[in-house]
C-alpha cells in the first residue's frame, strides 16, 4: 500500500502532467485555426489560377495545338512507375495520424499495382509505419515549423519533382495527406499532382465565362499555360501541407482530450486514496493517544 508521502508525490506529478496536457491542447487548437485559415485563403488564389487556365484553354489556337500539353496532362512514364509523397508528422502524441495515412496510401497503391514505386515521406514519424508494411522510403522532406516556412519547402519540393521528371522519367506523382474536417476530425485523401487531370482541364475549357467578353492576353500561349500549371502545382502542394498540419493538430487535440480525461480520473482516484490514508493515519494517532492515556491512568476513557 502506498504511503501518504508517495501519494503526495504522485499527485504532484499528475498535476504537472495535467498542466502540460492543457498547454498542448491550447497550442493544438490555435494551430488548427491557423492552418485552416491558410487553406481558406488559398481559395481566391486558386480561383484566379483556374480562371487564367480557362482563358488560355478557350483560345481557339491553343485548343487546336493541345498536343503540346501531353507532358503535363496525359503522358505517363514507361514501366508504369510512379512517385508518391506522403505527408505525416515529425512529432508524436497525435494518435493514429501517421498510421492512418500510411494504411490509406498503401491500400491505394496496392490497387494501382505499379511496376515500381518511389516513396517520399514528409515527416520522420512515417518511417516506422512504412517499414512495418515493408515499404522503403527513397526521399524525405522536412516539415515546416511554422506557416511562414511552408513556401520555401514547397519550392524545394517542386525542384525535386522536376529532377524526378528529367532524370528518372517519373511523370505520375500522387500526394497522400490527411484532410482537415470540422472540429478535431480529419480523413485521409489523395491527389494526383501529375499528370494534370485532363478532365479537369476540359471542364475549365467548356465552363461558361461569367461575362460576355473573354479577356485577352499577349503572352505566348505555351509560356502562359506552363506558368499557370506551375502555380497550380504550388497551390496543390501548399494546400497539402496546410491540410496535413491542421489534421495533425486536430489529432493531437483529440489525443490530449482523451489524456486529460484519464488524468482527471487518475487524479480523483489518488486524492480519494490520499484522503483515506490520511483519515486512517489520524484515527491511528488518536487511538494511540487514548491507549497511552488508559495505560497511564489505569482507567478506560468513555
Amino acid at each position: 500500500m502506498p504511503t501518504i508521502e508517495s501519494l503526495l508525490a504522485q499527485i504532484g506529478t499528475v498535476q504537472d502532467l495535467q498542466s502540460v496536457v492543457k498547454t498542448m491542447k491550447a497550442l493544438a487548437a490555435v494551430n488548427i485555426r491557423q492552418y485552416q485559415t491558410a487553406v481558406e485563403s488559398l481559395a481566391d488564389y486558386n480561383r484566379t489560377i483556374e480562371m487564367g487556365l480557362q482563358i488560355v484553354l478557350k483560345q481557339r489556337y491553343f485548343c487546336q495545338q493541345r498536343g503540346i500539353l501531353a507532358s503535363a496532362t496525359t503522358s505517363k512514364s514507361s514501366h508504369n512507375s510512379i512517385a508518391v509523397i506522403i505527408f505525416g508528422s515529425d512529432q508524436g502524441l497525435c494518435g493514429q495520424f501517421n498510421e492512418r495515412i500510411v494504411s490509406y496510401a498503401v491500400q491505394q497503391l496496392n490497387e494501382l499495382q505499379p511496376h515500381s514505386i518511389k516513396i517520399a515521406a514528409v515527416g520522420t514519424q512515417l518511417i516506422y509505419p512504412l517499414e512495418a508494411l515493408e515499404k522503403s522510403i527513397t526521399d524525405q522532406f522536412s516539415l515546416p515549423n511554422s506557416l511562414s516556412q511552408i513556401t520555401s519547402i514547397v519550392q524545394e519540393m517542386l525542384l525535386t519533382i522536376e529532377q524526378w521528371q528529367t532524370q528518372q522519367q517519373l511523370q505520375q506523382i500522387i500526394l497522400f495527406y490527411n484532410k482537415s474536417l470540422s472540429g478535431a476530425s480529419y480523413r485521409p485523401t489523395s491527389l494526383q499532382l501529375l499528370p494534370v487531370d485532363p478532365h479537369w482541364l476540359h471542364n475549365l475549357e467548356t465552363k461558361a465565362w461569367p461575362t460576355p467578353v473573354l479577356p485577352s492576353f499577349t503572352m505566348d500561349e505555351n509560356q502562359l499555360f506552363s506558368a499557370l500549371v506551375r502555380e497550380y502545382l504550388f497551390i496543390s502542394l501548399y494546400r497539402a501541407f496546410a491540410e496535413s498540419l491542421a489534421s495533425e493538430n486536430a489529432s493531437r487535440l483529440s489525443s490530449m482530450q482523451a489524456a486529460q480525461k484519464n488524468i482527471t480520473e487518475r487524479l480523483s482516484d489518488l486524492n480519494a486514496e490520499y484522503r483515506r490514508q490520511r483519515q486512517s493515519s489520524i484515527t491511528a494517532e488518536l487511538l494511540d493517544i487514548v491507549s497511552g492515556f488508559e495505560a497511564l491512568t489505569g482507567s478506560q476513557v468513555k
